[in-house]
């Protein structure tokens, strides 16, 4: 599929199996998110642009490559983005974070916005989000609407699994935008769920219902 990537690294392939499995404990489960985050924050940042500056080694100065240009925001939705946060965080512990809250109508499966906070020159950034679910793609589209309100250009999205139809629709409303994840499973099904997917990630997350 078009600018979407797959990671098939052999830890994300074999951590993403733990994490299907029923019977893994909450405590396991977070676990698994916050390391396969930062295996997953190690492919999206594959391509950032490095620029060359000059330092001292213990036996000379040289030029180096740093990355170049402002740091990125992770934007975590709300709730089970934040599992990816921590992990990411020990990759690039000076990234910003900006904070999307939105949650899912069970009747409508429609993205309802509660909560956004993002850092004053977020525009000006590259911009990744967070969804380890992509299922229907509402809660992504939304994110999304809303940073470019904020009037971000750069844009990526990060998730655990994602279905057909959730990319489908992503990238209906926003072609430019690449997508990574783990996996891309079979279908949705008539709750909005991914099958054979992992459940509810933040009810797994947080041992809630």
């Amino acid at each position: 599929m078009r600018e979407v990537h797959v990671v098939d690294h052999p830890l994300v392939q074999h951590k993403l199996t733990l994490m299907r499995e029923a019977e893994r404990t909450t405590k396991g489960f977070r676990q698994l998110l916050n390391e396969i985050g930062m295996l997953l924050a190690y492919e999206v940042t594959r391509d950032l642009k490095l620029e060359d500056v000059e330092i001292e080694t213990p036996l000379t100065r040289m030029q180096a490559p740093k990355l170049a240009g402002k740091k990125l925001v992770f934007a975590p939705i709300l709730r089970a983005g934040v599992g990816f946060v921590d992990g990411m965080l020990e990759l690039v512990p000076s990234a910003r974070i900006a904070h999307i809250g939105l949650y899912r109508d069970p009747k409508t499966l429609q993205a309802v916005e509660y909560y956004f906070k993002a850092p004053p020159d977020v525009a000006e950034r590259l911009v990744i989000v967070l969804d380890p679910m992509l299922a229907t793609g509402n809660s992504a589209v939304a994110a999304i609407d809303r940073l470019k309100e904020r009037g971000c250009r750069d844009l990526r999205l990060v998730c655990l699994l994602a279905a057909p139809e959730g990319i489908a629709h992503v990238h209906g409303s926003h072609p430019e935008v690449p997508i990574w994840t783990a996996a891309i499973d079979s279908h949705l099904d008539a709750h909005g769920y991914i099958v054979p997917g992992l459940g509810d990630a933040g009810d797994r997350m947080f041992g809630t219902k």
